[in-house]
């Protein structure tokens, strides 16, 4: 019905659209505007996927989901998470929105682990259904990234399934707070269903320009009492559309349309393709648009080069109670803090790691205390641990008739260090190897980097290469440099001293000490007196000199 509409609309002589309010919508009117040249601002199509290259004449006057999924990606980084569950509508929306999530929590070393998708509409026991299926899986994160017809249903759902207990981390997107702005006073069922959530909302500045707006506003519809971000973009989007109209024509613009050849005269068809026009001049209304640079409700208007608006930034919100309030801001200029973002942009863009803080949330069950963000999947599998099958050193581990199937010291020190440990690790032992050779630790690494394993228990040496692929706790032994001899019983003997030579060699030594000893004397016996005198004399003086130089 609304695509229907929308392209009546475009029959009508139109130079420029504001909308849709839907990413779905915009997919399917992007074509067309690029074929007619006509700008389409849309104050609401967050989908990353519309894109400059690809639609031209799309021109959103929104944030790009693009940057509030890296700001999700960064909260589960400051979180030390490494793993969440994507719940999302299945539409170009949820879609594209989670496939960019997944980009971004792969940079920061972290992934989706499960993607739980569901229709648009879908019933409640669908969604009952969905819920039971995640609660099964490892990783107690969930993001929500849902349209919000369909966003409270979710939370309900997870209510009636004790998912919003301790233990439990949900994130929603800025569906949560665009539906909760909407009410000045928080109906009390909903903010019950809702404790503990972590929502982003788009970063609009408490300004005066925005004070004054919305006593104005109030004071012209008092039954609008509240309005959420996309209400306040929506007002900047008309009035970029009119600064921009303004600049055209005061510039000389003039407004022509043409028809366009390329449309097919489709007779008897209930659209007519025929009755659309080019705008001639929609490149030039574009070039405007994106040169503007204003202050509006929003903040700074301002396109960058990738056509999104500069300064992208988010309220990190925590609910409680019976409202919420703002532990911290995102931006991509500084990443996660305390200070809003407009100050920031007066000093220099710091993301270190060290830089980024948030106040402290309150999570699910009225805890302050971070939670792990995963438990042991209840239809998981235990951990399959290889041991190599030696058939010499046995001491280190080998098979065993016991109940683990294996014994030795790496076994004793793996089972140690597991009972430590404030939870049950369920696992297995696996022998490798045939029992018949040693097996080939190398092999075994590259099995458990493969993913056949989950883990090596054994005398498996910490190599650079080894280093590469998997992660080695830290050594319980260490060999240090050693030297292997051969173990031989020898006599002692007043001779022994003669034992690191052979007889050659000693021979070879003998000869240079006397051929040194003659070249002496025949230098010195002529001038120096040391040197003359009985034969014994001579011969003594030359074997201390030669006794000495050595």
């Amino acid at each position: 019905m609304f695509t229907r509409t929308a392209l009546d609309l475009m029959e009508k002589d139109v130079v420029a659209v504001i909308g849709p309010q839907s990413s779905g919508i915009a997919h399917i009117i992007s074509p067309v505007v690029n074929e007619l040249h006509v700008p389409l601002l849309s104050f609401a199509a967050t989908d990353p996927t519309l894109t400059a290259l690809q639609f031209p004449y799309f021109l959103r006057t929104t944030q790009n989901d693009y940057f509030q999924m890296y700001a999700i990606a960064d909260l589960v980084e400051f979180y030390g998470w490494r793993e969440v569950i994507a719940i999302f509508v299945d539409d170009d929306y949820g879609r594209n929105g989670i496939s960019i999530l997944g980009d971004a929590l792969a940079k920061k070393r972290a992934k989706i682990s499960y993607k739980a998708a569901f229709t648009p509409g879908a019933p409640r026991s669908d969604i009952i259904n969905l819920l039971i299926g995640v609660n099964l899986m490892e990783s107690r994160v969930f993001v929500v990234h849902v349209n919000p017809d369909s966003g409270l249903t979710i939370f309900s759902v997870a209510k009636y399934l004790r998912m919003m207990i301790t233990g439990y981390v949900w994130i929603a997107t800025d569906w949560l707070p665009s539906l909760l702005d909407l009410s000045e006073v928080a109906d009390p069922g909903t903010m019950d269903l809702l404790q503990g959530v972590i929502a982003l909302r788009h970063h609009t500045p408490d300004s005066d320009l925005k004070k004054n707006f919305t006593s104005r506003w109030k004071s012209l519809k008092p039954e609008t009492t509240s309005f959420n971000s996309y209400a306040l973009y929506a007002y900047d989007s008309i009035w970029l559309l009119a600064r921009a109209l303004d600049v055209f024509f005061s510039q000389g613009g003039n407004i022509s349309l043409s028809a366009d050849p390329r449309l097919p005269n489709t007779n008897g068809s209930t659209i007519n393709f025929t009755g659309p026009r080019i705008v001639n001049e929609g490149h030039k209304l574009l070039q405007i648009l994106l040169g503007m640079n204003f202050t509006g409700l929003t903040g700074q208007i301002q396109y960058d080069t990738e056509k999104n608006l500069i300064h992208p930034a988010f309220d990190i919100l925590n609910i409680g109670g019976t409202g919420f309030r703002i532990i911290g801001f995102w931006s991509n200029y500084s990443g996660l803090s305390v200070v809003a973002p407009e100050i920031l942009y007066t000093k220099p863009p710091n993301t270190s790691a060290s830089n980024q803080r948030l106040y402290s949330p309150i999570w699910p069950g009225e805890i302050t205390e971070k939670p792990r963000g995963w438990v042991f999947p209840n239809n998981g599998k235990p951990l399959q641990i290889a041991v190599p099958n030696r058939v010499s050193f046995k001491e280190f581990a080998r098979k065993d008739n016991g109940p683990l199937g294996v014994t030795g010291y790496c076994i004793d020190v793996f089972e140690a260090a597991v009972n430590l440990l404030p939870y049950a690790v369920p696992h297995t032992y696996i022998l490798y190897g045939d029992g018949l050779r040693n097996p080939s630790y190398t092999n075994l690494v590259s099995d458990v980097a493969d993913n056949k394993y989950d883990a090596a228990v054994g005398d498996i040496t910490i190599t650079t290469n080894r280093t590469r692929i998997v992660d080695f706790t830290q050594p319980f032994m260490e060999s240090g440099l050693v030297i292997v001899a051969p173990v031989k019983e020898t006599k002692s003997s007043p001779w022994a001293f003669l034992r690191p030579f052979t007889v050659e060699m000693w021979c070879v030594t003998g000869a240079f000490f006397l051929f040194v000893g003659a070249v002496v004397w025949i230098l010195e016996h002529r001038m120096n007196p040391e040197f003359r005198g009985p034969p014994s004399q001579q011969l003594i003086t030359i074997f201390w000199l030669v006794c000495f130089i050595r």
